[in-house]
């Protein structure tokens, strides 16, 4: 990476397991990814409605040439994103996923339609 892994935290203290699974991520995605130039990630907790505990949203903003990919994994409506863990697992494989088709477009891999004749 060109420039250095940025970490925030919003909403609760800055975690340094949650930072080391964070950079580990990050680490697992630049190997399949080489191109990376800069990442961001925010960990931010937010207060569930009706006091029933915490959520946690995780956002990636990656940049590679040529485009900058953004995953914003907003809290989902079962529990499993009360659990900082799941919610970081979640947004890397996210921000994976979009890693991947963005290259695959970038070699032409994608399969296109041919025009109808006219």
């Amino acid at each position: 990476m060109q420039h250095p892994l940025q970490i925030s935290f919003h909403g609760l203290d800055p975690s340094p397991e949650v930072e080391v699974r964070v950079r580990e991520r990050v680490a697992r995605i630049e190997r399949h990814h080489g191109r990376i130039t800069a990442c961001r990630v925010v960990v931010e907790s937010s207060a569930r409605h009706g006091g029933k505990g915490h959520h946690f949203r995780v956002a990636i903003d990656v940049s590679v040439p040529g485009a900058e990919i953004v995953v914003n994994r907003a809290p989902a409506k079962d529990k499993a994103h009360a659990d900082v863990y799941v919610a970081v697992r979640d947004a890397f494989d996210a921000a994976d996923r979009q890693l991947a088709e963005h290259f695959r477009r970038r070699r032409g891999e994608v399969k296109s339609h041919r025009e109808p004749d006219a």
